[in-house]
């Protein structure tokens, strides 16, 4: 009898113990709900272009807050141009082999068998929206929505022409927006967030500045258009002073809009556990202050791919640090899951490592490192204290940051193990041990603008327009690009019938699709019989009305770089509906008669898949 109630005092208290363990797990969890993370990633800014960096001619207070009141890493690489950044983001994986092998014509894309950061977020049950430039594919499944954001609202590809007023993409479908494009994709995060604030989500705002073209607001250009510039590049002879003073006026932009983010995270009194991220793509697109490192973007040294990266979340993480290990964009990844507490989505291996111990001040011990970057065929790497450039040249980056004397003589074993191990690299990235071997467009530059033989997924029931830029086609016979940079082209000269425009595409569904043409034409050309065929299906069309709107003189602060369009309004053509059979093949617009002098200009083809 007294077992038996022994035992019965046992099994109350036992459950008692499972009882408040549970209760105590609850209020845990409620008392720690799921950080937000908002990511700001600036375009073409270098490390130089901030005043936390020491610079004094601009002022980035909101920016140089995420730092201040969190960790600065102070050698943190990215690099040498936007779209490979991007997809070592998304990835944690070194861009290469994510087939992200160049920044238009469908070179940008990241290969649909790797998973980004926003699945992995979206898979834990985030909110998930993206506001800015894109830059790693266009088309679905390589469009954001489909590569875990639920939202997106910006451009797709990596260059636009036209930063005011510009003609943006709503979740699949362009719109003619009003404003700064800066002003105008905060504006869709600020929405964003205020609509999740009760909820857990992950903001990523990828600004499209400083990127040229120069076109900076006129109350922030003010402020530089007389300023001296005393901090100058690390070879003067080649800075255009008001390119720097367009560079700093959009970056101060920038950082307004970063500040106009911050105060909504405080209004809604969610800034204690949310993660703010900041960085940027690439080095400074110009000649202009880096400390006095050597490079720019799309080199491979350090003033080439060095970025600030500034992190915060005040729930965790000490304020006011700097962590002075060597990290880069290929971090992040797995330590924005780590410090979210989510699982990654996918297996292939991370080439990132997870920094949490470094930004947590856990006790773990820190092995040495080496990170790699690469463009054009050119590769050096970086260890914590040196760097071996893209010529097999070694600089002691402690003694000497702007690498102005090699040291190979003084250190052959060294130099030695890291001329091995970029051989290694290139071959495990590449397939190749020398760089004479490589026949990617990245390398020649004769092919950089070649179009991807990987065909344009068209016919998702999910997403059913699909988007073909002239960025994306290639252009036959006379037809020519209206400027040397893809990305927000248009095609011109259109004048024979021997001249066709062809995007290779991959229907994934047969069914009917409604065509549309933005273009323009000369008032007196319109007319032209044209034809749209893929496979054994034609349509044909007659281009009217005559539509030769001017070029826009309203987007430039400073004269527009050589090699980019400049653009102008573009109306839609409806030729009507067409059918599309599933399996691969070209796409071909071509003229059948032309009574006029020219057919017509074309900015994009649009297909919708119709239920």
């Amino acid at each position: 009898m007294y077992r038996s109630s022994l035992l019965h005092v046992l099994c109350i208290r036992f459950y008692m113990v499972i009882l408040l363990a549970t209760v105590c797990c609850r209020i845990v969890s409620a008392e720690a709900p799921s950080p937000n993370v908002v990511i700001f990633l600036a375009d073409d800014a270098g490390w130089g272009d901030y005043s936390h960096s020491g610079n004094k001619q601009i002022r980035t207070p909101n920016i140089d807050s995420i730092a201040l009141g969190g960790v600065a890493l102070e050698r943190f690489f990215v690099c040498p141009v936007c779209s490979p950044t991007r997809g070592e983001f998304l990835t944690g994986r070194y861009h290469p082999r994510g087939g992200v092998r160049g920044v238009s014509t469908g070179q940008e894309r990241l290969n649909l068998d790797e998973r980004t950061i926003a699945d992995a977020f979206k898979a834990a049950g985030y909110a998930t929206g993206a506001f800015g430039k894109w830059h790693n594919g266009s088309q679905w499944p390589y469009h954001p929505m489909a590569r875990g954001f639920d939202e997106y609202f910006g451009h797709t590809s990596g260059h636009w022409g036209e930063y005011f007023d510009a003609p943006l993409e709503e979740n699949g479908k362009m719109i003619r927006t009003q404003g700064y494009i800066a002003d105008v994709c905060t504006d869709r995060a600020l929405s964003f967030i205020d609509k999740n604030k009760s909820k857990p989500f992950l903001c990523y705002i990828p600004f499209t500045t400083p990127h040229s073209p120069w076109a900076a607001p006129s109350e922030d250009w003010k402020r530089f258009q007389e300023k001296p510039i005393t901090q100058t590049a690390t070879d003067p002879s080649k800075e255009v002073l008001d390119e720097t003073r367009c560079a700093l006026a959009m970056v101060e932009n920038q950082d307004r809009n970063v500040g106009r983010v911050l105060a909504m995270l405080r209004q809604h009194k969610i800034d204690d556990n949310t993660i703010v991220l900041y960085f940027s793509d690439n080095g400074p697109n110009t000649m202009r202050w880096t400390g006095g490192m050597k490079g720019k973007k799309a080199t491979t040294d350090e003033g080439g791919v060095r970025s600030v990266c500034f992190i915060r979340w005040p729930k965790r993480i000490e304020a006011g640090r700097t962590v002075s290990q060597i990290s880069g964009a290929i971090d992040l990844l797995p330590t924005l899951t780590s410090l979210a507490g989510i699982k990654r989505v996918g297996d292939k291996p991370l080439d990132g490592r997870d920094l949490s111990p470094l930004l947590l001040r856990q006790t773990a011990e820190w092995a040495d490192r080496m990170i790699f970057s690469t463009w054009g065929g050119n590769i050096s790497v970086r260890t914590q204290t040196h760097r071996l450039d893209s010529a097999g040249k070694l600089y002691d980056m402690i003694a000497d940051p702007g690498q102005k004397k090699p040291i190979n003589a003084e250190e052959p074993e060294l130099a030695s193990q890291l001329v091995d191990a970029v051989t290694a690299w290139r071959k495990e990235m590449f397939g190749i041990e020398s760089i004479a071997k490589i026949e990617s467009p990245t390398v020649k530059k004769t092919k950089a603008n070649a179009v991807d033989q990987r065909p344009i997924p068209v016919g998702y029931r999910e997403f059913p327009i699909t988007m073909l830029p002239a960025r994306d086609g290639e252009p036959r016979g006379q037809v020519k690009r209206s400027s040397s940079a893809p990305n927000c082209s248009y095609f011109v000269n259109w004048t024979s019938t021997e001249d066709s425009m062809v995007w290779l595409l991959d229907v994934h569904t047969s069914g009917r699709c409604e065509v549309t043409i933005d273009y323009t034409c000369k008032v007196p050309d319109a007319g032209s019989t044209i034809e749209i065929s893929f496979q054994d299906s034609q349509i044909t069309g007659k281009v009217g009305p005559g539509w030769d709107p001017p070029l826009y003189t309203n987007q430039d602060t400073l004269p527009r770089p050589d090699g980019e369009s400049q653009m102008k309004e573009f109306r839609t053509l409806s030729l009507g509906e067409m059918k599309l059979a599933e399996g691969q093949g070209p796409l071909t617009l071509r003229a059948i008669e032309i009574p006029g002098q020219s057919v017509m200009d074309v900015r994009r083809v649009t297909l919708t898949l119709l239920p």
